[in-house]
């Protein structure tokens, strides 16, 4: 259970809905996901499965009811996956989302509802209640970003590191490289997708849009300052865009501008910026827990570090040190 997680239902807003929901996931990252009726509240649309939170009941307990009654399964282990809130006008949701990664029984549709095993990535929104949407992001998007390192001047040595990387299983990649000027970031960022491409990974360039047009990528990062005056979404339609953000307010205009994920941070005091005060897990919690976007934690991660970012809430981990190969 997260540490940003409500402990029971006389915790919460009472004009809140709760609702418990499960990203269950089979043995070839299918999720299952079941048809509303017709005739209810988002009826005719696809949703994963999952239901209201009854008063004095625990999260872990109230999706594991759910899930027995609506599927006829029992968990054996999930994670938080992400929280959605949503304003559909006439009620607000929470959505608190699991990743269920192991179970007992076989789903079955026990109040007549269709379901179906779809990959996230085939997934159309526009199949999925509104308030859904930021779940098919978290659930395609990987637990760990690679924010590439030292030597990009050096580009054989730097590529053989990427490399490394991917074959370690890294399948998100944050090209930072702010001392290369235009014509050699650009270069470098064409080898940097051929790499990526070959191990099925996606590439995100940390470059002011204006300065990447034409660029091979798979989406765009960026920092807090061009944050901050951004009037609108860019990138193209597809790409991933996120940025790094270091408070509340900087996550949620991450949210108000209908970016995909946020790195926040630091977490821990890092080597590359000693001077920043570190936020520590429990204010990193609960930041996360405001946000409607897969969050990163960013600042002296490693992967020892991924289970505790789970259980928080955390989208996974991004790193530099942490993650990127040395020699």
């Amino acid at each position: 259970m997260s540490a940003s997680t409500p402990n029971t239902a006389a915790d919460r807003d009472p004009a809140e809905i709760h609702v418990m929901v499960g990203a269950i996931a089979d043995h070839e990252g299918r999720i299952l996901i079941a048809r509303r009726p017709e005739g209810v509240h988002q009826g005719g649309l696809w949703e994963f499965p999952g239901g209201k939170l009854e008063t004095g009941e625990s999260p872990i307990a109230g999706l594991a009811r759910e899930l027995d009654e609506e599927l006829g399964i029992r968990v054996e282990h999930s994670r938080p996956l992400i929280r959605v809130r949503h304003h559909y006008g006439d009620r607000r949701v929470l959505l608190d989302v699991h990743r269920v990664e192991r179970y007992a029984g076989t789903p079955e549709g026990r109040e007549g509802q269709p379901l179906d095993w779809v990959h996230p990535e085939a997934m159309d929104p526009d199949d999925f209640p509104a308030a859904d949407r930021p779940i098919i992001t978290a659930l395609r998007l990987p637990p760990l970003m690679l924010i590439t390192g030292a030597d990009p001047e050096h580009t054989g040595q730097f590529l053989r590191r990427l490399e490394r990387a991917l074959e370690g299983g890294v399948r998100l990649v944050q090209l930072r490289a702010h001392a290369l000027g235009a014509a050699d970031y650009r270069a470098l960022a064409e080898q940097a997708f051929v790499c990526c491409e070959r191990h099925g990974a996606r590439l995100l360039l940390n470059r002011a849009p204006e300065e990447v047009v034409g660029v091979p990528r798979h989406g765009l990062h960026l920092g807090s300052s061009l944050l901050a005056r951004l009037s609108a979404r860019p990138g193209a339609p597809g790409e991933l865009v996120g940025a790094a953000c270091h408070d509340a307010a900087e996550l949620d205009r991450i949210a108000t501008l209908g970016l995909d994920y946020a790195l926040l941070s630091p977490v821990k005091t890092t080597a590359t910026h000693p001077g920043a005060p570190a936020l520590g897990w429990s204010r990193f919690a609960a930041i996360a827990a405001s946000a409607n976007v897969p969050v990163y934690a960013l600042g002296g991660m490693t992967r020892d570090d991924l289970d505790t970012a789970w259980d928080l809430g955390a989208q996974g981990i991004a790193a530099i040190r942490g993650l990127w190969p040395g020699d």
